[in-house]
């Protein structure tokens, strides 16, 4: 709301110099220009015009938990212990007004099941802009730190983008994707801003929220998937998360490996996606050519989801690729 304020004074100081030049008209003219400022600086005098409208504005507490539950119900399909841990975490978290430490997910499944899916619609109901919000950020470990030996200089940029951008707005997000391939010890420098601390130098990194997306993990979800003779839909957090976080910090390929952030319980929720069914593909099929505008066929989403592979190859109970390749296999009917 500074910031609002601040460039409102400065919208008054640009309009006074224009109220004088047109005092200097007749009646008429200068009526109808005082008339025009007038309005001018009411609308920009109210804060959803300007921050809808003219600037994206960093907006602390906009969630609407209503709509954001209705979002996870209709995109997200086959990953019931996901939505409701993603939902009770994130409205809980913008919900408390001081929280004690920042937000930390970390999402685990094999590829296509909805890690990044749920990615963006956490950032779209923070965030109106949603993942092209300037206070959203994205990081991809084999675009962004590909180099094992410029370690210590990623250390160096990731800790100055983290601070720069919280310093701008206390509500970032910033989303870490292929956890997995990213370089052993590398995501601990971003340790002390997951912790306890009130400030550091000054600011405070309790509002941000943080995701960690990995495919490490999936074997494990699926080994309790296949052998906990659970229902899927019986299926809790409890059932996964604690063989989960065990699973990633002694597995070197993690990303998590032997790190600080499972060491000293600085990771919130492991969130475990869990193997998609035929029945969820052909959902996907549905939620595609919604998305196209397009009538809902369950024919031609049945001949789709027939085509994916399945796992194991005995039974062909899960989709090997989720749903990943759905988009290309619909081209192909259309």
């Amino acid at each position: 709301m500074a910031k609002v304020r601040g460039s409102l004074l400065a919208t008054c100081l640009l309009l006074g110099p224009l109220l004088s030049a047109v005092l200097a008209l007749e009646p008429v003219t200068t009526a109808i220009a005082i008339a025009t400022a007038s309005v001018l600086t009411g609308y920009l005098s109210y804060p959803r015009f300007y921050c809808g409208r003219l600037v994206e504005c960093c907006e602390e507490n906009a969630l609407n938990s209503t709509a954001f539950q209705l979002d996870l119900q209709k995109k997200l399909f086959g990953q019931h212990v996901a939505r409701d841990v993603i939902y009770r975490a994130l409205t809980g978290f913008m919900n408390n007004e001081n929280p004690k430490k920042p937000l930390a997910l970390s999402l685990h499944g094999w590829t296509g099941i909805g890690k990044n899916h749920v990615s963006k619609i956490i950032a779209e109901n923070v965030h109106e802009k949603g993942m092209n919000s300037k206070y959203v950020h994205l990081f991809v470990s084999t675009m962004h730190f590909p180099h094992t030996n410029k370690i210590p200089q990623y250390k160096d940029q990731i800790q100055s983008w983290i601070r720069g951008n919280v310093t701008n707005c206390p509500r970032s997000v910033f989303i870490f994707d292929e956890m997995d391939k990213l370089h052993q010890g590398l995501i601990d420098t971003i340790k002390p801003f997951l912790d306890y601390y009130e400030q550091i130098d000054g600011v405070s990194y309790r509002k941000a929220i943080f995701i960690f997306l990995s495919n490490a993990g999936g074997d494990v979800i699926n080994r309790v998937v296949l052998g906990s003779g659970k229902k899927r839909e019986d299926l809790e957090l409890q059932d996964l998360e604690s063989v989960l976080s065990v699973e990633l910090f002694n597995n070197k390929d993690s990303g998590f490996w032997h790190s600080s952030l499972i060491d000293k319980n600085l990771i919130d929720f492991y969130v475990p996606f869990l193997p998609l069914e035929f029945r969820h593909v052909k959902q996907c099929v549905m939620a595609e050519l919604r998305h196209r505008g397009l009538p809902e066929d369950e024919q031609l989403a049945l001949r789709v989801a027939q085509e994916m592979t399945y796992f194991p190859k005995d039974s062909r109970i899960f989709s090997d690729k989720g749903c990943k390749t759905v988009t290309t296999k619909l081209d192909l009917h259309l």
